[in-house]
């Protein structure tokens, strides 16, 4: 053994995950560097900017309702393929691999549950399946909860990201647009608050029919909220649209949403507008 060798100490330091992954994330509005862990303890807004991130239908829920309150129905609604549609691949191989990757069989999550202590029914898409796209089971389900709002007399609530209808189911997805609007017209009918959250992205069919139809229309900061996406209108018409065109500020300078929440206000900004337009009555 040489004079100046050592026995090296045999500690190894794991700077990161397995995967490679380190738990810092790199936010994509501000570009400063936020942990995961305060990332999700902060409702997955940044501490930084407070730019609002995507979540999933069991995250919104959990933030909205009371623990332990949330009683899904219709989920035995099952999508189908009655077209037997085949693009890059097979639709139900699409719906399949949908379904893996969210452990859910649809895009769309609905039951009952209390915020603050109120019995509500609400509704949340998630854009994790296919884009929170709107196809017959989407629909069926929304109308189902809409009818059952009327029959308890409970009011709605219904949280929307989505890319629009479902190109695969075709004219079966477009028709989802008037059958929720035609439900969403009889609570209205029976004096029933629908309060119709926007969040990032909300675009297509589903901007179109029942997003649009709320009594008071609340959205999350800087969402995108539209028919077509600012690229292919701007394609159609030739011209450049204005700044931040699209996004929930313009709109609600220009009078489409009421108001503009963040996610830690949310909860009892919804209760708020539901005591208002049923006069402080817990219907």
């Amino acid at each position: 053994m040489g004079l100046f060798s050592r026995n090296k100490p045999k500690i190894k330091v794991q700077t990161t995950k397995k995967d490679g992954f380190s738990g810092w994330i790199k936010c994509t509005n501000c570009n400063e560097m936020v942990h995961a862990n305060e990332l999700e303890k902060n409702r997955f807004c940044c501490p930084k900017c407070d730019n609002h991130y995507r979540v999933s239908a069991e995250q919104r829920i959990e933030m909205l309702a009371d623990s332990e309150t949330f009683q899904e129905m219709f989920e035995d609604l099952e999508p189908a393929d009655p077209l037997h549609f085949f693009d890059e691949e097979p639709y139900s191989e699409r719906l399949k691999k949908a379904q893996k990757k969210t452990g859910k069989s649809d895009a769309a999550v609905v039951g009952t549950c209390q915020i603050l202590s109120i019995p509500v029914c609400l509704g949340v898409l998630d854009f994790n399946f296919m884009g929170g796209s709107m196809g017959m089971v989407v629909g069926e389900r929304l109308t189902r909860l809409i009818e059952h709002a009327l029959e308890k007399k409970f009011p709605l609530v219904l949280v929307s990201a989505s890319g629009g209808a479902r190109m695969q189911e075709s004219i079966f997805s477009l028709m989802q647009m008037s059958k929720t609007a035609a439900a969403l017209a009889k609570l209205h009918d029976a004096g029933i608050p629908y309060i119709s959250v926007f969040t990032n992205p909300t675009t297509g069919g589903v901007t179109a029919s029942f997003a649009s139809l709320g009594d008071i229309i609340i959205a999350e900061p800087n969402a995108l909220i539209c028919f077509a996406g600012p690229r292919v209108i701007e394609q159609t018409i030739g011209h450049q649209l204005p700044p931040g065109a699209q996004r929930s500020e313009f709109l609600l300078k220009h009078g489409m949403i009421d108001c503009i929440v963040t996610r830690h206000q949310l909860k009892n900004k919804v209760i708020e507008c539901i005591e208002m337009l049923t006069g402080n009555e817990r219907i």
